[in-house]
């Protein structure tokens, strides 16, 4: 009877062990969220709502100025002013041109970094469901 207890013990503990690992090696939790990400030490983000339900964010992208790597919980996002846009993420590194007007959302856990590329300034609503 001991000797069952003991096969499963160190089974347990190892499933314990491997867990622990996957969660501490989470990229997306160690990344700053979008607010506290900014550019070279200077703020991008404003909240501009704040509730139970929704988090409002506003972030400007002079050119040149970008949003380091940050994750984003589940959200829905609107281009005030668009630009032109270098993306690094998960995917690679691409540019865009983000039209004024466009809308964008994900509905899972995402991070990546972005640099304006172009010659305005770029303005976005972010908008993360609780």
């Amino acid at each position: 009877m001991s000797n069952r207890i003991l096969k499963i013990k160190p089974s347990l503990l190892t499933l314990c062990v491997v867990f622990l690992i996957f969660i501490n090696c989470n990229e997306d939790q160690k990344l700053p969220d979008p607010l506290e990400a900014g550019w070279k030490g200077q703020s991008v983000c404003e909240i501009l709502e704040d509730n139970e339900e929704l988090r409002v964010l506003k972030c400007t992208f002079e050119p040149g100025v970008g949003h380091e790597k940050h994750y984003h919980n589940p959200h829905v996002g609107y281009t005030l002013v668009g630009g032109k846009f270098r993306i690094t993420d998960d995917s690679g590194v691409r540019e865009v041109s983000v039209p004024t007007g466009y809308t964008f959302s994900k509905d899972s856990i995402t991070s990546h970094e972005v640099l304006n590329i172009g010659e305005t300034t770029s303005v976005y609503l972010i908008m993360e469901y609780k």
